[in-house]
């Protein structure tokens, strides 16, 4: 068995027994069912919705609002990212800003986003770009600032254009930083979108959670939760097990 194989299993492991010991726990009460359900009983009832149909136009609003911020912070994130990374001058006065990117309150603009765009899924997702454009930024910096010297000048031996340049050498180098940023991105295009829906918003997983809290109907907040925790969880490792075939690729 290989390396990768053992952490895999040992990962996997790890998981098991944790929702194995947390469902000891709550069968044996020694977790109130006030404070929180066994795993097996959030997943049967996860499954009912699924198949009553209960939540998915929530799903879809969400999914979707999702899909757009997350393709415009990777998209745009990597432009502005690929722009500062040329302009040193630009750069020494972004750099403190994007460290302290994340230091700012962004959901206290929600209300003024619902004033310029109303009350719809348009200030969702310029919140959820706004929180997971930085990511990809800073990603896109990281990358492109440790591209060997040695692999340009080979670009210029061989005169290489610049656009056979980025695609054959930058960009494969740059990799493994760029999949973090949109590994993040990911990430960050979530919290910023179910944060939103908890807010203001009509509709969503978010807003479905928050209404389950609200109604005092446990049996769905806690199976809804469970339900974005194991969709942003397949998410992230489809795109980290991507990542690992490029770099297998790569390092071939």
């Amino acid at each position: 068995m290989s390396r990768a194989a053992r952490i895999a299993w040992w990962r996997a492991g790890v998981i098991v027994g944790a929702v194995l010991l947390l469902e000891l726990l709550c069968r044996a009460e020694i977790i109130s069912r006030l404070v929180l359900l066994p795993p097996s009983e959030m997943a049967a009832t996860l499954w009912e919705l699924l198949l009553a149909g209960e939540v998915n136009q929530h799903m879809a609003q969400t999914f979707s609002t999702v899909a757009i911020a997350f393709a415009l912070a990777v998209v745009i994130g990597f432009l502005v990212g690929a722009a500062i990374h040329r302009l040193p001058r630009i750069r020494r006065a972004v750099d403190p800003l994007l460290a302290s990117y994340y230091s700012i309150p962004f959901f206290v603009f929600y209300p003024l986003l619902i004033a310029l765009f109303g009350l719809n899924t348009v200030p969702l997702i310029v919140i959820g770009f706004v929180f997971a454009m930085a990511a990809m930024v800073i990603a896109t910096l990281n990358g492109l600032d440790r591209v060997p010297r040695v692999l340009l000048k080979t670009a210029k031996i061989h005169r290489l254009g610049r656009v056979r340049s980025v695609l054959l050498v930058t960009l494969p180098a740059a990799a493994p930083y760029l999949f973090t940023g949109l590994k993040l991105a990911l990430a960050y295009s979530f919290i910023g979108i179910i944060a939103g829906e908890f807010i203001l918003s009509g509709g969503g997983l978010g807003y479905s959670i928050a209404y389950a809290y609200e109604s005092f109907d446990n049996r769905t907040m806690y199976a809804l939760m469970l339900f974005v925790l194991l969709i942003v969880t397949v998410m992230n490792m489809a795109l980290h097990l991507w990542e690992q075939r490029l770099l297998k690729r790569r390092s071939r």
